[in-house]
């Protein structure tokens, strides 16, 4: 180590001219290029980050961080200036960095100048600057900021009937994969009651709203489903009257946006179904489903297996693949994506299946909708979250990342599993959680807004796995096992309900935007799809559905009353294989989050020495060290 030889870093941020220069050196594919417009929103802003460290004898010094995705491994070179080095490097306005230095390609060392250190890195938090640069297309201020989206997924069909008189049945189909009635004006009734006010969400993805077939299609299961899901699109023109009108759905936009809440729609992008005159008028826009001397449907012990054939496979027999290859059916689709938010005044998409399709409908979908953002004022970020159902290989959930050209962010599988096994079934420690979390909140890159979540209508009920003897031993598990056999009933003992809260302390405390599945905020039971599909609980609901949904507002509530909760950085104190203690900080106020999901009382230790106010349970405690109860949570200012 250099020791006393080590001299004073300066670590400055540019105030007066912005250099253009080093933007794409030191940024992945998320940098927008510079716009010099100064109207844009914080997260948005890129000011000048400016290094110097004086000069004794090196022969060369690099400064490596976070500041890029390629950072640690590339690094930006200093250049010698009289006695000191001096690097610059283009840096998010607001952001913390991670850094040290290479001197002579040898020697690490962090910054002795700098007492803030995390994981064995120097940190600088809160980067600003006087004068600073705007992307072209960035969204500006007064629009909504994606950052404070707290977001559920409605199942229109499922959630509410608000008119008998649109409700639809589609002969031979199982009585669990029927149409059951809910609408547009159910949610619409919803929004205007309060429901999702209290909740604290402000973003709502709906399913596919467009027109599906009126027959049955066979499941991998030999049984017949109805299109409710609405992932078997016939007309991308046409809206899907089983949910209502046209004039239905935008009374819909406009009642939640009169709220200050945003609505994304489900796209499903892959295929369409076979009664669709696209696919009969034009066959050459769809893969054939003739391959390799077989029939072309995604199967693993087939000609097409997933992973290897999954851009052109289909789904099933009836639902041909679109061939985004083909410009043209690449220029109708997104053609319709956007009309459908300019028609209804909608505010971006879920993507659904992302990764069976070619990457240039991606990039043509992101090229179209900023054209129609433009019209909008104040200019705003059309969302778009992908669905990667992958829950291992972050790096290919990243590959289809890039706010600037492809998807803000993706639903974050690997995190997920993680949050289930350490908090929901208890087979992994929250150390664990904590190790993975430190890497994953920055792992996507700068402006990029991944969803973190417990429950979706893939698998079974997050209830069942918080049950003391988990549903399912298999994470990765459909639940389709008890959909029809035996399917399962709600819990009627506290301890799973606490463990689901425990689970939303997370999510709500969490960077990006947390996903509350409908139904989960009561522990609404379910086994797999479609079980796990059932209609909305509205009545009758036991001492423990209310006790959790209460827990959810709360959190909530918090969520929207603490900007640190939602725009802050994590900072992880200390993990044990119970507990999970960390911070979120903005700059401005830190707030202090302690998980016990432990059988027993747990104390955490590592919090200020003074009176903190648990914002959660509504009580005082004293730092450095607190209680917390079994399979319960504090969260503290």
């Amino acid at each position: 180590m250099r020791g006393t030889l080590f001299t004073m870093l300066l670590f400055t941020t540019a105030c007066g001219p912005v250099m253009s220069g080093p933007d794409g050196s030191v940024e992945d594919g998320g940098t927008f290029p510079d716009a010099g417009s100064t109207n844009c929103q914080e997260t948005y802003r890129r000011c000048e980050v400016e290094f110097r460290f004086r000069a004794l004898d090196e022969q060369s010094v690099q400064v490596r961080g976070d500041f890029a995705a390629d950072g640690w491994t590339v690094g930006v070179p200093m250049k010698r200036e009289g006695n000191e080095w001096v690097a610059r490097v283009s840096a998010q306005w607001g952001s913390a960095i991670q850094y040290k230095f290479l001197i002579n390609n040898q020697l690490w060392s962090t910054d002795p100048a700098n007492l803030q250190v995390i994981n064995g890195n120097s940190v600088r938090t809160g980067v600003r600057c006087e004068t600073f640069t705007c992307p072209a297309n960035a969204p500006e201020i007064g629009a909504f900021d994606w950052r404070d989206s707290v977001m559920a997924f409605i199942f229109v069909d499922r959630f509410y009937d608000a008119d008998p008189s649109n409700n639809c049945n589609v002969p031979g189909v199982i009585p669990e994969a029927q149409y059951k009635g809910g609408d547009w004006k159910g949610v619409t009734q919803k929004i205007n009651e309060g429901y999702f006010d209290r909740l604290g969400v402000n973003t709502l993805w709906l399913t596919v709203p467009l027109k599906n077939p009126t027959v049955a299609g066979g499941g991998g299961d030999g049984r017949m489903y109805s299109g409710f899901h609405g992932y078997w699109p016939i007309d991308l023109e046409k809206y899907e009257s089983c949910f209502g009108t046209r004039e239905d759905l935008v009374a819909l936009v406009t009642a939640a946006h009169a709220k200050g809440m945003q609505v994304l729609y489900d796209f499903a992008m892959v295929h369409v179904h076979s009664q669709s005159t696209l696919w009969q008028q034009h066959p050459d826009w769809f893969w054939s489903l003739s391959f390799n001397g077989g029939q072309c449907t995604c199967d693993d012990n087939g000609v097409c297996p997933w992973n290897q054939q999954g851009h052109r496979c289909w789904f099933a027999d009836y639902l041909p693949h679109w061939n985004y290859t083909v410009a043209a059916a690449r220029d109708y689709t997104v053609k319709q994506a956007v009309w459908l938010l300019e028609d209804t005044n909608a505010d971006g998409f879920r993507l659904d299946a992302i990764k069976h399709v070619d990457d240039s409908w991606l990039l043509q979908l992101r090229v179209e909708t900023e054209k129609l953002a433009a019209k909008r004022s104040p200019r705003p970020r059309m969302y778009f979250v992908g669905e990667t159902y992958d829950f291992g290989n972050r790096a290919y959930l990243k590959s289809f990342v890039d706010p600037a050209t492809k998807l803000d962010g993706q639903f974050d599988f690997p995190l997920r599993l993680e949050l289930m096994e350490a908090v929901v079934t208890r087979r992994s420690t929250m150390t664990a959680l904590r190790n993975f979390v430190d890497s994953n909140d920055t792992f996507y890159g700068p402006n990029t807004l991944m969803s973190p979540w417990i429950g979706n209508h893939d698998l079974g009920r997050i209830i069942h796995m918080a049950e003391d003897t988990p549903m399912w031993g298999n994470p990765y598990s459909d639940g389709k096992d008890r959909a029809f056999n035996n399917p399962p009933t709600v819990p009627n003992y506290r301890r799973p309900f606490e463990r689901v809260a425990n689970s939303f302390v997370f999510l709500l405390t969490s960077p990006g935007v947390p996903l509350i599945y409908y139904g989960d905020e009561i522990g609404l039971a379910g086994a797999g799809d479609p079980d796990n599909r059932r209609f909305m609980q509205w009545t009758g609901l036991s001492a423990d559905q209310s006790w959790l949904r209460a827990r959810v507002e709360v959190l909530g509530q918090l969520r929207r009353d603490l900007p640190a909760l939602r725009r802050g950085t994590r900072t992880s104190i200390s993990a044990t294989d119970d507990t999970y203690l960390y911070s979120m900080s903005d700059g401005a106020e830190t707030v202090y989050v302690a998980i016990n999901r432990g059988d027993s009382e747990e104390t955490v230790s590592g919090l200020p020495s003074r009176t903190l106010n648990d914002l959660y349970n509504l009580e005082s405690v004293s730092g450095p060290s607190v209680r917390v109860p079994a399979r319960s949570a504090r969260i503290m200012k």
